[in-house]
């Protein structure tokens, strides 16, 4: 499900209050990096990742994570992207339309 303008800019307000739960950094995205961004999407629905590499890599690596994972990137400043996937039974966060 594609995010519309409108509530991208409503997530992207939220996630100024909330701080990276996962780092990416030397290893890259390993498998245990992902099963921890799979988890943090599962419990938090929008989170933060900060990611650690150069411009090319950083960019691979957020295709990678929304393909892998299956979530939609709200935005992306500098070394940190923020990620969107609506939990399928329980939501907690009500997107405007």
């Amino acid at each position: 499900m594609p995010l519309s303008n409108s509530q991208k800019k409503y997530l992207r307000g939220l996630t100024h209050d909330i701080d990276p739960v996962v780092m990416v950094a030397d290893k890259g995205l390993s498998e245990n990096v992902m099963a921890e961004i799979e988890q943090a999407l599962d419990h938090h629905e929008l989170i933060k990742i900060k990611l650690r590499g150069e411009r090319e890599q950083r960019k691979d690596w957020i295709e990678d994570i929304g393909k892998t994972c299956k979530a939609e990137l709200v935005h992306q400043i500098g070394q940190v992207a923020c990620y969107y996937r609506r939990h399928p039974k329980k939501p907690k966060i009500a997107l405007p339309r």
